[in-house]
């Protein structure tokens, strides 16, 4: 990349890297394989011939500067789950704005039991670890804060876009989920060790099962998007998120305000709830000051802690 306009030889990339010509020959077979464009052969040398859409911590790191995501960023191939990796991490003590990005994941993980499907170099499958001042009732504020980041760094990149907001964790697209978020914790009583954020994002999948309600920003505005582009606006807009909840005390109450504006769940969408293995319909009614849906049932208003969210 800091040649690459230029062929450089097969001896000085292996000079520079302390490694055989043989070695490198390797090396750039696999990065052919994973999908970056290198042109030439031993004989002559090797030229990139674009600068590859990997989320590399160097490609990253000059989008997120002065964020608390720009020190600790941490870049794998393939990897079973970031959340999984984030999580351990967090355990051993890794700092705050650690940030954890992957091509591909083999065992992504969604909310409750489901799976996330992690096809290579087509989405975001990034997440994050925090450490704030908050009581473990404020982090349901911090996951909608987080679907607040995902719709502005989304709009940020192509202005058309509008996606909407399903409580507690989803992000839509023509009616159809475009990213998940999962928020996981370590906590206290009355404090949080330690959380973190995953986000998914579809960004250049050109297909879905079909019995899978899901889209990616590709097919639904039928060009390529630069994931870079996407990640590095989405981890400022999160960071602007988060340290406005952490900062403000009145913050919590915008997010959840916001949140609602945004979102056509929350307010007058007739929905059923399955919630530890029993369900019920209604309406939505708002969120409560906590940030838990609330639903207007023939029995009464009722809050939804944890339960799936269907519309009717």
């Amino acid at each position: 990349m800091e040649h690459a306009t230029v062929v450089v030889s097969g001896t000085k990339i292996a000079d520079e890297i302390s490694s055989s010509r043989s070695e490198v020959w390797r090396l750039i077979q696999q990065l052919r394989g994973m999908g970056v464009d290198v042109a030439g052969h031993p004989a002559t040398g090797y030229q990139l011939r674009s600068v590859p859409d990997l989320l590399l911590p160097e490609i990253l790191r000059p989008l997120v500067r002065r964020t608390i995501f720009d020190a600790h960023l941490h870049h794998f191939y393939k990897i079973g789950s970031t959340n999984t990796v984030a999580m351990a991490s967090a355990a051993e003590g890794a700092p705050e704005g650690s940030v954890f990005l992957a091509e591909e994941q083999t065992a992504g993980r969604g909310r409750g039991a489901n799976s996330w499907q992690s096809p290579r170099s087509t989405g975001i499958y990034c997440s994050v670890i925090l450490r704030p001042a908050l009581p473990p009732s404020d982090i349901l504020a911090l996951s909608l804060a987080a679907g607040l980041a995902v719709r502005t760094a989304i709009h940020e990149v192509d202005s058309r876009v509008e996606v909407d907001l399903k409580w507690p964790n989803d992000v839509l697209l023509n009616g159809k989920k475009i990213c998940g978020i999962l928020t996981e914790m370590n906590a206290e009583a009355t404090r949080a060790r330690y959380i973190v954020v995953g986000i998914g994002i579809n960004v250049n999948q050109a297909s879905f099962s079909k019995d899978l309600p899901a889209t990616s920003l590709r097919l639904a505005t039928g060009s390529e998007w630069s994931r870079v582009e996407l990640a590095g606006a989405l981890l400022k807009s999160l960071d602007r998120e988060y340290r406005q909840l952490v900062d403000d005390a009145d913050s919590k109450e915008a997010i959840l305000q916001r949140f609602a504006e945004n979102s056509s769940w929350v307010l007058g969408k007739r929905v059923r709830i399955e919630e530890n293995g029993s369900a019920f319909e209604g309406t939505t009614e708002g969120l409560d000051p906590r940030g838990f849906l609330q639903v207007r049932t023939p029995h009464g208003l009722q809050t939804v802690l944890s339960g799936t969210v269907r519309e009717r």
